[in-house]
């Protein structure tokens, strides 16, 4: 079968805690909460992994680093990341394009965006051009809008 252009979307979610590392694109900020989770907690590059797994029918970020399983206990989420790219390859994928969106109302995060977009595409073999990471509020609305968590939104383009 001849393998076509495929899209995938991927969404994630990651309350916020004080006393943790707040981890976004694969770039530590400073600020006075940070993501819980198994791993790192790194919201963005988790809805990313999933897009790309979905677009390649590949299952989710889940069913490959399971968080009950030890190895992925405080994992940088850029390894992931890789790991994730080269199961793309191994499947016959070449990603396209990547677009992703951040949810929260604080930090401010626009200046650490070429950083996130520079560790993306670095992680997975792409260019700049083919990342395109953007942040945005809740104008106080939600639990974003609350400080309590992020989400991250992420679409792809993998053939």
């Amino acid at each position: 079968m001849k393998k076509s252009m495929r899209v995938g979307f991927g969404y994630d979610v990651h309350a916020l805690g004080q006393g943790e590392d707040l981890i976004l694109g694969g770039v530590k900020i400073p600020h006075d909460k940070g993501t819980i989770g198994h791993s790192d907690a790194d919201v963005l590059l988790h809805a990313i992994m999933d897009a790309l797994l979905g677009a390649a029918a590949l299952r989710d970020i889940g069913y490959h680093f399971p968080d009950t399983d030890p190895r992925y206990k405080g994992i940088s989420s850029i390894l992931l990341l890789k790991e994730t790219g080269k199961k793309l390859s191994q499947a016959g994928y070449k990603i396209v394009n990547i677009d992703a969106t951040l949810v929260l109302q604080r930090p401010k995060v626009k200046d650490y965006i070429p950083q996130m977009i520079e560790n993306i595409a670095l992680a997975l073999g792409l260019e700049i051009s083919q990342v395109n990471v953007k942040a945005t509020t809740t104008e106080h609305l939600g639990f974003e809008g609350r400080e309590e968590g992020i989400s991250a939104y992420a679409v792809v383009l993998i053939e």
